[in-house]
């Protein structure tokens, strides 16, 4: 089973090939804001929030409260656990557009 970091850099690597696509990795800590997912994407004008967890990985009350206030926005916001499941929430937010 691969840990969340590394499920993290194949997301990464992945936003790397797509066109038109801004992202970063969001980075926790005593600068950051509590809650946030771990990475924010812009991809043709949709903002798109991705909180990266591992098969057993459970999300915060923190991140279902920013979850809940991205897509009450009208921001897409996903807890994916593999770059399938990157792939999968990027495509159903830009009406699968953005295919590498």
């Amino acid at each position: 089973m691969m840990n969340e970091s590394d499920i993290t850099k194949s997301i990464l690597k992945y936003l790397k090939t797509l066109p038109r696509c801004f992202f970063w990795k969001e980075h926790g800590g005593i600068y950051g804001t509590s809650g946030i997912p771990d990475i924010i994407v812009c991809i043709d004008g949709r903002f798109i929030a991705l909180e990266v967890k591992t098969q057993k990985g459970k999300t915060t009350p923190l991140q279902n409260v920013a979850i809940r206030k991205i897509r009450n926005s009208g921001g897409f916001a996903f807890v994916v656990r593999s770059v399938e499941e990157a792939k999968n929430a990027i495509d159903s937010s830009t009406g699968g557009k953005n295919d590498s």
